[in-house]
This record gives C-alpha cells, sequence and structure tokens, in this order.
C-alpha cells in the first residue's frame, strides 16, 4: 500500500509541474502574440515584440521601437521589405509597434494640405527617418507648452507615442485633452483640420505618412 501512496505522490507532484510549465508558457505565448491595435482601409498596425515579428501577418512594413536596444534608442524606426522575415531587425530588443501601409484608392490631397512642420509652430522640432515610395517617417517632439497652428493633414498619417502626454487638440470650435501612453497609437486622416498644444510634460513621437497607392 505504501508503495501506491508513494507512487501516487509522485505523479500528482510531477502533473502539477507539467501545468505549471504548461501555464507558464501559455501567458509567455499570450504576452509574445501580435496585438492589431489599428485597422482601417490604409494601414493595420500590431504592438508586439521583436522575438515575435515573425507571428505578424506578410506584408511591407516599419517597426518602431518602444525600448533602447544595442544599436538604437526608443524611437528608431526601420523599413522592412516583409515585417515576417525580419532580417533587418537583429538590433532591435523589447516591444514594437508594426504599421503596414495598404493599397487603398487613389485620393487627391486636399488643396491646404500640410506635411508635418509646415504650419506655424512653437517649441516643436521634425527629424526626417526615411523614406519611401509607402511611407515618410519623422521623429517629432513637443517640448513643454509647444504649439501648432491650425493645419490640414495632407496625408493619412500615423502618429507611435514614444513617452505618453498631454495635448490639447481642437477642432470645430471645441478642445479635447488627450492623455496618451507609451506605445499608443493613433490615426490622423487626410483632410481632417485641428491645431494642437502641449497641456504636459515632453511628449515624443514616431510620424508615419501613409503616401498615396
Amino acid at each position: 500500500m505504501r508503495w501506491l501512496l508513494i507512487i501516487g505522490a509522485s505523479l500528482a507532484s510531477s502533473t502539477a509541474v507539467d501545468l505549471s510549465v504548461n501555464l507558464a508558457a501559455a501567458q509567455a505565448a499570450q504576452v509574445a502574440a501580435p496585438r492589431v491595435v489599428l485597422d482601417n482601409p490604409r494601414a493595420r498596425v500590431y504592438r508586439t515584440t521583436a522575438e515575435s515579428l515573425s507571428r505578424v501577418e506578410h506584408g511591407p512594413a516599419v517597426v518602431v521601437s518602444l525600448e533602447n536596444g544595442p544599436e538604437g534608442d526608443a524611437g528608431s524606426a526601420v523599413r522592412l521589405e516583409d515585417a515576417a522575415t525580419p532580417s533587418g531587425t537583429s538590433h532591435v530588443r523589447g516591444t514594437v509597434v508594426v504599421i503596414q501601409p495598404r493599397r487603398a484608392r487613389p485620393w487627391r490631397a486636399p488643396q491646404a494640405g500640410s506635411k508635418p512642420g509646415d504650419t506655424p509652430f512653437t517649441g516643436m522640432s521634425f527629424t526626417p527617418m526615411f523614406e519611401n515610395d509607402r511611407v515618410s517617417v519623422i521623429r517629432a517632439r513637443m517640448e513643454v507648452g509647444a504649439r501648432e497652428g491650425f493645419h490640414t493633414h495632407g496625408s493619412d498619417t500615423i502618429v507611435v507615442h514614444l513617452s505618453g502626454g498631454e495635448i490639447e487638440d481642437t477642432a470645430d470650435g471645441k478642445s479635447l485633452v488627450h492623455r496618451w501612453k507609451r506605445g499608443d497609437v493613433e490615426f490622423e486622416g487626410v483632410g481632417t483640420s485641428h491645431s494642437a498644444r502641449n497641456v504636459g510634460d515632453a511628449v515624443d513621437v514616431v510620424l508615419v505618412a501613409l503616401k498615396p497607392q
């Protein structure tokens, strides 16, 4: 009888270990799984990890790092011909945002449309990162109290928040304060108009302007 109890205890212990290992694996897979954070006719955007890029849907993409890596700081961006074959992201680590432009019906940019940095602003900086036939990628910063004059977007633009912060947008005579967190993504459509004011700490973003396809 004693040996039966010993075998039973051993099996129970083994089962508990297996369940614990399986649970940990399931949790790790859940954390690493790419999550769609924006999906519309112009772009699909994922938040995931550098290690899980191969699980992202195939297609050309821009990968924006949210963390410091051995060869690049948070906010670094790389272009990929295929996000699911991330041969160009060996230096990227941790959490990333993946922007995949989509082809859409040709549209005519509004006559008053502007590019980032074209409109009057104070306390802001714009640093071009790279450009190709699909996107124009810019690093931007709004210092404390920075303001951007009223403007109309000349392109569909994905905004990736690197720092988070509080920005007051004014459109159609109404003002609304948006509170962003690191890793948040917003879509600013072509033809939309507003002005902006930083009402919190300095804000760092990456702007991915989508070109007509």
